[in-house]
Order: C-alpha cells, then structure tokens, then sequence
C-alpha cells in the first residue's frame, strides 16, 4: 500500500450555500435580504505521515438576515444573526464547539432634521449551547447564560443603508446567567449568589459597509457602553466585522472577526475568528 497522505484542510469541502434574497411588498415598506452558510472543514492524516498532525472534521452554519422598513420619516431596522461551529478531532470523543451565537438588533427612527432621527434601540445576545474551559471540561456556560440586553432612546445619525451612528445617552444594560455558575465566585460581571446585574450608562453603535473592490465587501459594525454605575471609564468594546468575497457565481469566502473587552468578564480581549470558502447559490 503506498503512503499516502490527504489533507484537504481548504476550509471548502463542503457546502456554502449563500442565499440573498431581497424581498418586497406591494406597498415597498419592507425591504428583506439574508445569507446563509453552511460551511466542513476536513483534515486527514495515515499512520506513515511524519510530518505530525491529528485528523479532525469541523462545520460551521451561519445566519445573517435582514428586515428593514421604511415609511415616510419613519425607519425601523432589524438584524437577526446566528451562528454555531463544532470540530471533532480523531482520538477524542467529545466534540468541541467552534462558534455560537444568538443576536437580535432592533433600532427604530423618526426623522428629526436632515440625517437625524429621533431612536430607540434594543439589542439581545446569547448562545445556544454549552461552554468548556479547554483545559479543566468545566461548564463555563449554556444558553441564556450569559445573556444580555441593552436598550434605550437616543439620537439616530443615518447617512444611508450603509452608514449609521446610534447615540444613546440614557441606555439600560442586563446581563442574566444561571445561579449555578455563581455558588462559587462572580460569573460575567454577575456577582456571587447573583443571577443578574443591571447596568446603567452611555451607547454607541455605529454600523458601515463599504464596498471595497468588485465582489469584496466588508461589514463592520461596533457597539460601545459605559456604565455610569461603576467605573464609567472602563468602556465595554465590541467589534464585528464580515468580509465577503465572491469569486464567481458558485464561489464565495467569508472570514468574520469579533474582539470583545468587558473587563467584568475577564480583564483582556476576547477575539473570535471564522473563515469559510464554499459554493454559492444565491436567489
């Protein structure tokens, strides 16, 4: 039997299926459009292989949907995002979790004056699954542990579709986790004995697309708060960013990046890393 050694480690052995729809109804208030992915990743190695390396299979599945609405000096902007990655490397039996999360971000305007709106935002965030510390298999968290919400009135800046700055002044923060992850210690900011804490502070969200070259488009979006109620100057960062690159009509790659500082957390930046390329089909 010859050595042989395969690895398809292209992060495409699987399927991508990139689905854009842009929806309308009869009365033109409603704009829909959404992107789905689903995305396997492979890498195999036979017992000759010297160079070293552990055969694993990993698939991530991913959300990204809008639905905005549009109605004389009103506009409502919704944005629903899902994601959720596992990996299973040979030798294991447990399988390990890539990504996962759950978003809903809702902002509502009334036209003030030129680009300015009078808003009100709401965003939620969770996860779907359980969470494990790498090292020790302790349950670090599970859905609605942690979960957060934010929300509040403020002054909406929209230039466009593609350029957008949210200020609110006056923006309540919750942050909900199970009692079990805080018999012992603090767990996401939630205080010993806690299930939750409310924050109360300053929100900014800001949101640009840009079309960077044919086919290449990046989104960014960022989300800063400061609590008023303890230590204001610690400002929570979090930071999204999407590139889309379509190659041809069947062909696409996407890398998301996310960097998160909330030094109630942990006291350092957290940064999540997601690249896929695949097929495309899109409708």
């Amino acid at each position: 039997m010859k050595k042989i050694c395969y690895s398809i480690s292209f992060i495409l052995i699987g399927i991508a299926l990139q689905a854009q729809e842009v929806v309308k109804d009869t009365t033109k208030l409603w704009t829909k459009k959404g992107n789905i992915s689903l995305l396997f990743n492979q890498s195999a190695y036979n017992k000759e292989w010297l160079g070293g390396g552990t055969s694993n299979i990993a698939g991530n599945f991913g959300l990204n949907y809008d639905f905005n609405y549009k109605n004389g000096d009103v506009v409502w902007d919704n944005k629903f995002i899902m994601a959720y990655g596992l990996s299973k490397i040979k030798g294991i039996p447990e399988t390990a979790k890539t990504d996962d999360r759950l978003e809903l971000n809702s902002l509502w305007g009334k036209k003030a004056s030129g680009d300015w709106y009078y808003s009100a935002f709401f965003n939620f965030k969770t996860q779907m699954d359980s969470g494990f510390d790498n090292k020790t298999g302790v349950r670090l968290s599970h859905f609605f542990s942690p979960a957060y919400f934010q929300f509040g009135p403020g002054m909406l800046w929209k230039k466009s579709d593609n350029l957008s700055v949210n200020i609110a002044p006056a923006a309540g923060k919750f942050i909900f986790v199970h009692d079990h992850f805080t018999t012992t210690g603090p767990s996401f900011g939630v205080k010993q004995g806690d299930t939750s804490r409310f924050e109360f502070g300053a929100s900014i969200s800001a949101y640009y697309k840009v079309n960077v070259m044919t086919n290449v488009s990046i989104e960014n979006r960022l989300n800063l708060y400061s609590n008023y109620l303890d230590n204001p100057q610690n400002v929570d960062v979090d930071y999204q960013m999407n590139v889309v690159m379509r190659i041809n009509k069947y062909l696409t790659a996407n890398i998301a990046v996310q960097a998160i500082y909330d030094d109630n957390s942990i006291k350092a930046t957290q940064i999540r890393e997601v690249f896929g390329l695949g097929a495309n089909y899109g409708f």
